[in-house]
């Protein structure tokens, strides 16, 4: 049940991060009220999650696999690029992701 939580927890950081890039410097509202909701539902899951899994592991998995869905989006959804050192930086997060679950 821990891993489900973590997992809406790092689509609910996704979903508010989008949401801030369309919130155009917070002055559309629609955006804004995601960002908001994004971020609240996001971290009450984490809180939630952390009371399961320690907090090396839970920290780890949600803000890698958060910034690689992230860097995912900004390329898919807002035509951004992604250069080889970026490419080359997503695989380091992710083998340190592992990395740390391995010990």
């Amino acid at each position: 049940m821990a891993y489900i939580l973590l997992a809406f927890s790092i689509i609910s950081e996704v979903f508010g991060s989008t949401m801030l890039k369309l919130s155009n410097g917070f002055k559309k509202l629609f955006p804004v009220l995601g960002v908001a909701i994004g971020y609240m539902i996001s971290f009450y899951l984490l809180s939630l999650t952390l009371m399961k899994l320690p907090l090396t592991f839970t920290y780890a998995v949600w803000s890698g696999v958060g910034t690689v869905l992230t860097t995912i989006v900004g390329v898919f959804l807002f035509k951004e690029h992604l250069n080889l050192k970026g490419i080359i930086g997503i695989i380091l997060i992710i083998v340190g992701v592992v990395m740390l679950n391995i010990v």
